[in-house]
């Protein structure tokens, strides 16, 4: 992958991140944007989101896109590119693995310090 769509990923999650903190609102939850990765030609975007009860994701999957417009929108005005990508709004799972690891080795090292 390019520096420039390095750069353009990392440009797009901290500003959706920002839109998602002052516009969309979850109900006793937490969004978070953990990644955002651009298509080659920049026409497509998918970020991910981990949610914070896991339970909550799918009301806040649909609450993201019925908002599309606005993050497309907000995003015209805040970067200046040719045209902004379509968002395409997926879950990270990578993050909950991550939690079931840092899980398993807290087990090993609770039962290791029993030992």
């Amino acid at each position: 992958m390019s520096e420039r769509i390095l750069q353009i990923n990392e440009l797009l999650r901290q500003e959706i991140a920002g839109l998602i903190s002052r516009e969309i609102f979850l109900e006793d939850g937490l969004i978070t944007v953990t990644r955002v990765i651009c298509s080659p030609n920049l026409h497509n975007a998918k970020a991910f989101i981990s949610v914070l009860p896991a339970n909550h994701a799918g009301s806040a999957l649909s609450l993201l896109r019925s908002n599309n417009s606005l993050f497309n929108k907000e995003l015209r005005k805040k970067i200046k590119m040719k045209f902004i990508p379509k968002i395409f709004w997926a879950i990270d799972e990578q993050e909950r693995y991550v939690m079931e690891i840092d899980k398993v080795f807290d087990e090993i090292n609770n039962n290791d310090s029993l030992d």
